[in-house]
This record gives C-alpha cells, structure tokens and sequence, in this order.
C-alpha cells in the first residue's frame, strides 16, 4: 500500500468541510423552514352585516386562537377588494343554502388551501358544502402557482453558479471585467429563465416582459454581490453565496409556505429578502396588476443589486491595494540599484 502523504490528506480533508457544510445547513435550513407548517395569524374574513358576521367571527378567533386573525367585512364587494390586495388570504360568506369561500390562490396556494380546510369544518358544522369561488385563475401550466418558485431556483442556480466561475476561472481579469461579465451572465440567466416561464412552460401567460426584467435585477443583485465577496472569502464563497441565496433565500422566498405558515424567522425574512422580492414581485405583476406591495419588492430587488454595486467597488479597491506592493517592488530595486551605481 502506497505511503499516504499527510499534506495531501489534510489538504482533501479540509477541502471536503465544504460539502459537508453545505449538507448540515441545506438540511437545517430546509427542515427548520418546511418540516411542520401551522398557520399563524392566517389573516380571513366573514362577510356579512356586522351583527350577523361578529359572532361566527369571534367564535372562529377564540377556537383558532393565533392560528387565525379573523375579522369582519361588510360585503363580498369589499373581500373581493381585500383578496386582490392582499390583505386576506380568504373570505367566507355565510349562506343559509350554499355558503361560499372567496379565495385569491395567486397568492399562495397553500394558504389558500389552510384557509380552505378551516371553513369547510364551518359550512359542514351548518350542515352544508362549501362552495370556493376563485378570483385568481392560475394558467393551465401552472395550476397550483408553485412553477413560479421553480422558476426562481432555475435563476438562482444559473446566478450563483456563475459566480463560482467568475471568481475561480476569472481570477486574473481585473474587478470592472469580471463585474461587466457578471452583467451579461445575469442577462442571459434572465433570458433563459423568460424562455421558460413563458414560450415553453406556460408558466406567465402575460406580463412576461416584467418577469424578464425582475429576473434580471435578482439575477445580477446575486452575481454582483458572489462576485464582490470572492475578493475577500476565496473558496468559502461558494458556501456563503450559497447559504444566502439558498438556504436562507428559498426557504423565506414564500414559493411554498408563505409566512403565515411558517416560523418567525423565515417570516421576517421574507420581508427584505431578494427571492421574496422576486417571486411576491411576479406575482403581483402577473395575478394582482401590480398592486398590493409591487412598489415595495421592486425596491427589494433595487436594493440588493445597490449593495452588490457598493460591494463590488469596495472589493475593485481592496484588489488594488493589495497589487500595489507587488507593483512597487521592482521600482523600489531599480531606484536601489541606481543609487549603488548597477
């Protein structure tokens, strides 16, 4: 059996610490994030007058407790306005013969579907079925609004794995080289993942031209900052490029519990995070018109393309101070030999 050289095991074994990090933490933050969905403070509605709809409402808070925040509205007009803002995930309307749950599932299809659960126990306690009018209809190539979290994965995956080439294989090119690359490379991530929300899956069947350009704000937010932080982390930066639009950026992103259904700290996350910027920014483009929080994701996705801008001039300077006193020394020698008379 050949000698095996201490350097070289110790080398491959510090080596492999990365992989075996990215394990723990994939599977915390995932399991930490998904493993046990229970809402809280589900925000719904009864419909109804308000001497007829208080009660069932306060009957439904004080069972559900902060499952549920439960209030009263004074007509479907009015839930109808507040599920296409936002601002409720459902809205059930009492009816003697054929009570009825207003839902946006746009939204999120599994809140939609918590909701739903809770107030088919309450038409069935009246003895009646539920009937569930839907005031979002999904495409038929995204029946269930989950294609749009897929969709984030693809760019994230296309986003940070650039970053690992531009930071290995683009090493000697100066910062301003790898940052306009870096650019183009999101442009691209942005144009692949348009193809396939669009033309190929059906994913978006308009507003495809907004989806595009979101895509390319969070696509170039990510390689903007991988890039920068390889400056100053070298081979740990694919781990934290991953933990941060990974581990933390997929489990917050709202694709597949929303906040409601998930603990504190993926919900506050979620309200600054750049993948919860993306994906609640599609989906009030597309489903909702741009309204409810448009305004406010795009300044999400505006903000972590910013912070990747700053990061990479502070980078630009950090790899020019220190090619400066490689820069120097061979002046510094020939003054010196100048002086000897060499």
């Amino acid at each position: 059996m050949p000698a095996v050289s201490r350097p070289a095991l110790r080398h491959v074994l510090t080596h492999l610490v990365t992989p075996l990090l990215m394990c723990l933490g994939m599977g915390v933050a995932y399991l930490s994030a998904f493993h046990a969905p229970a809402p809280h403070h589900l925000k719904v509605a009864v419909v109804g007058p308000a001497a007829q709809a208080q009660p069932l409402a306060r009957a439904l808070q004080d069972k559900a407790g902060d499952g549920l925040d439960v209030t009263t509205v004074a007509g479907p007009d009015a839930a109808r306005q507040q599920l296409l803002d936002r601002d409720l995930v459902a809205a059930y309307v009492p009816d003697a013969a054929a009570p009825t749950l207003l839902v946006a599932t746009a939204s999120s299809e599994t809140s939609a579907t918590a909701a739903e659960k809770v107030f088919t126990q309450v038409a069935a306690h009246q003895g009646k079925p539920l009937a569930v009018q839907e005031l979002t209809p999904l495409p038929a190539g995204d029946p269930t609004g989950q294609g749009l979290f897929f969709l984030l994965v693809a760019l994230s995956i296309g986003s940070y794995g650039s970053v690992a080439v531009l930071g290995a294989a683009g090493a000697a090119l100066t910062m301003r080289v790898r940052a306009l690359l870096g650019l183009g490379v999101a442009l691209v991530v942005s144009l692949l993942g348009a193809a396939l929300a669009g033309p190929m899956f059906h994913l978006v069947e308009h507003g495809l031209l907004g989806t595009w350009a979101m895509s390319w704000l969070y696509a170039a937010g990510i390689v903007a900052i991988g890039t920068a932080l390889h400056t100053w982390l070298g081979r740990w930066n694919t781990l934290t490029v991953m933990a941060l639009f990974v581990m933390l950026n997929f489990t917050s992103s709202g694709g597949i519990f929303e906040p409601a259904l998930q603990n504190g700290f993926f919900g506050a996350l979620h309200s600054f995070w750049n993948g919860a910027g993306l994906l609640e920014g599609v989906r009030d483009h597309v489903y909702f018109g741009g309204r409810a929080g448009f305004g406010g994701h795009l300044v999400t996705l505006f903000g972590w393309l910013a912070a990747g801008a700053a990061l990479l001039v502070l980078a630009a300077r950090t790899e020019h101070r220190r090619a400066r006193p490689a820069a120097v020394e061979p002046a510094e020698e020939e003054e010196m030999a100048e002086a000897v008379g060499v």
